[in-house]
């Protein structure tokens, strides 16, 4: 059945090269390789008491990884550099005073400088991250390039957005649009998402800004065409390495189907879709953009079956999963499979590994199929491909929380963990078989578990830890 199945999973992140991306990849799959993380070790795990790791923040971005250095973004606008081994600051860089609560319309952190996680160009050292900038006229999104080796700002950065796309023609509203989700690079251009804040006030729109890296002036940008419709998931643009895919929220207003509650796919160039091939909406969209629920709750997830199957899984607010064709998306109710998977709205980032006879994703959420629905839950499908694809949960846990799961195996597919944080709940690191579900470990730094985690945070595999993020401070599990 393995070899039948013979799932062709690229982009698995190992864990003892750079983590330079959310979920360690393009793709989002959230699969990291750890080789030496078998299911006996990881009863092993435990909080690292030579790791000291401490900062000034509030923190809501995934942590990256490059070259033993661990990057963590603040929303202070500070950019720390972290020694992997013993938690000591190599560098430290800030960027501007955040922008306060009181100057926006609405909104829920304070203050908001860098909420969504950064992304490395490995191939020149340099980390790329949005910031919300307090300036003389208001918060301002401005794009920074960072080197990698002392933090210095690179020549010709930071990009204005506002003043950029000013340059084209196009309005971007600061003050209302925030960037929550992850960047993603492709081709030689930073790629940006931006939505609302929360409480869905003023003139924002779903935008996707892409930047030269080499030339920060050469500025491409798509936006929705209805207003509303933010790219606010954590896990923001994916990539198949070819194209660009985001999924949007509700737009306000729109009488017709104006680019919100969708899955889109993007050229390089950012041009709109062309035609129903390049997106996907639900056929009662119009019904979600009144009830305020998002099909983009979460990230696109890109699937790659055998056989030359590719899919696209589509998690939202309305508690469906949509599984898409990804060389042709279907346009308005065009679904290969779709199923209510839970019994709440999902909003945090999905992972994927291979199964023996399905793709497996795991979700935070009470799975509308799993025996107890008191908690906070994490639930996985079995995705099967084929002329008629089905999706069923496969296995379901209870950790009590909101964090965003991932994973580790040994070589992408053997000895599978499903790693999920209870932020906002017990604070502890949970670890799960992949196979069947049953727990591993749950642990802390303490007793009371880990302090300052937030909702939809997710953690990282890298040299040989386990790294979490809370607000000002960094934890390490070894094993």
């Amino acid at each position: 059945m393995l070899a039948a199945f013979a799932v062709a999973f690229a982009q698995a992140a190992a864990a003892d090269e750079n983590v330079s991306a959310y979920h360690g990849s393009t793709g989002r799959s959230g699969n990291f390789v750890v080789a030496t993380l078998s299911w006996d070790r990881a009863a092993k795990l435990h909080a690292d008491a030579a790791f000291h790791a401490e900062f000034p923040g509030h923190v809501y971005a995934q942590p990256l990884y490059w070259r033993g250095i661990l990057i963590v973004a603040t929303e202070d606008n500070t950019v720390e550099a972290l020694d992997g081994k013993t938690g000591r600051m190599v560098w430290q860089r800030a960027l501007g005073r955040p922008a306060t609560r009181s100057e926006l319309s609405c909104g829920n952190i304070d203050p908001l400088g860098i909420t969504g996680t950064p992304v490395i160009d490995e191939a020149n050292g340099t980390l790329y991250l949005d910031a919300n900038v307090s300036t003389e006229n208001g918060p301002r999104h401005q794009l920074f390039a960072l080197g990698l080796k002392d933090g210095a700002v690179v020549s010709g950065w930071p990009v204005d957005v506002t003043a950029a796309l000013q340059q084209k023609q196009q309005n971007f509203a600061s003050r209302d649009q925030n960037e929550r989700g992850a960047l993603t690079i492709l081709g030689g251009r930073l790629y940006v998402p931006f939505g609302g804040h929360f409480g869905d006030c003023g003139q924002y729109r779903g935008w996707v800004v892409g930047i030269s890296l080499n030339n920060p002036k050469d500025v491409v940008s798509w936006a929705t065409r209805a207003k509303g419709g933010g790219i606010w998931a954590p896990g923001g643009i994916a990539s198949d390495g070819n194209s660009l895919y985001v999924a949007t929220g509700n737009t306000f207003g729109a009488a017709s189907w104006s680019d919100g509650e969708a899955v889109i796919r993007l050229s390089p160039n950012l041009s709109p879709p062309s035609g129903s091939r390049d997106y996907f909406a639900p056929a009662d969209w119009q019904s979600l953009d009144r009830s305020d629920l998002d099909l983009g709750g979460a990230n696109p997830l890109l699937l790659d079956f055998a056989g030359g199957r590719h899919y696209v899984l589509a998690l939202g607010k309305d508690a469906r999963a949509y599984l898409l064709d990804r060389d042709n998306l279907g346009g308005i109710g065009g679904v290969l499979a779709v199923e209510t998977v839970s019994t709440a709205a999902i909003r945090t980032a999905p992972a994927a590994y291979p199964g023996p006879d399905g793709m497996l994703v795991a979700f935070q959420g009470a799975g509308t199929q799993c025996p107890s629905r008191s908690g906070s839950g994490l639930t996985v499908l079995k995705i099967t491909a084929g002329p008629k694809p089905t999706m069923t949960t496969a296995w379901c846990a209870d950790p009590k929380g909101r964090g965003s799961p991932m994973v580790t195996t040994t070589d992408g597919r053997a000895n599978p963990i499903v790693w999920i944080l209870g932020a906002e709940g017990d604070n502890r690191l949970h670890g799960f078989r992949g196979d069947n579900g049953a727990p591993l470990f749950a642990g802390g730094a303490t007793a009371e578990g880990m302090a300052g985690l937030h909702h939809f945070q997710t953690l990282i595999a890298a040299g040989d830890r386990l790294y979490v993020a809370g607000d000002g401070r960094i934890y390490a599990f070894a094993y």
